[in-house]
């Protein structure tokens, strides 16, 4: 007898720890359900919301799908940021879940996970909107120099454009908290870089525009002078 009490003392307490554990479980699973639903229904909410105030056409323009799809992968910007969406609201179910059931250092480990997502998303924003920036940039120096007869006009927009980009993949990097002191420091190298391309370009054609008004103002200033002498005489 003493020994059959010995044997169900440890089976007593293993169904005392299941029954506990029982509704915590239970509660769970119903956060992970509503969670996995909630993160497809914010993944198409997202999506849908880009493609209405037309992000995709932006991050088109600007070569940012290209670029994703150069590794044979179909999604654009807009997909992936829909697809980062998602995850994040999993992430945030699966912290809730994990607290219910105590476990204290998954949970710190998946609240890192889901602080990140939304720095990542943040850095791929700036990226597409400084990437069609930089273009912009491009035209118009391009265009200015051109105007005014440069012939390194394609170049200096090339420099100009290239400057704003790598000075907004240093602000995403910014973002995902990755070089934070080499961007402060690069930040002055590119802002010069980018001042010097656009004086350059606004210097080489303003010498030749104020050339050519001078020339103007001589030869206008030439006949004055000849009236003048002549009513002397």
């Amino acid at each position: 007898m003493e020994t059959l009490d010995n044997l169900l003392v440890p089976l007593q307490a293993f169904l005392g720890q299941v029954g506990d554990l029982a509704p915590k479980l239970l509660l769970a699973v119903v956060i992970l359900a509503g969670g996995w639903l909630a993160a497809k229904a914010i993944r198409f909410a997202v999506v849908k919301t880009l493609r209405a105030i037309n992000f995709h056409i932006l991050t088109e323009r600007a070569g940012l799908d290209a670029f994703l799809q150069q590794g044979g992968g179909h999604a654009d910007t807009t997909a992936l940021l829909g697809l980062l969406a998602y995850w994040l609201a999993l992430l945030a179910a699966l912290v809730l879940a994990c607290d219910s059931l105590g476990l204290v250092q998954v949970t710190a480990l998946l609240g890192r996970m889901a602080m990140f997502v939304p720095r990542l998303m943040l850095a791929l924003v700036i990226l597409a909107g400084g990437a069609y920036f930089a273009g912009v940039i491009d035209g118009a120096v391009a265009g200015y120099g051109r105007n005014a007869g440069l012939d390194e006009a394609a170049l200096l927009g090339r420099a100009a454009r290239y400057a704003v980009l790598v000075f907004v993949v240093l602000l995403a990097l910014e973002q995902l908290d990755i070089g934070a002191e080499l961007i402060r420091y690069s930040f002055l190298i590119i802002l010069g870089g980018l001042v010097l391309a656009l004086a350059l370009a606004f210097g080489l054609g303003g010498q030749k525009w104020a050339a050519a008004l001078l020339e103007h103002w001589q030869a206008t200033r030439a006949p004055q002078q000849g009236g003048g002498t002549d009513r002397e005489h």
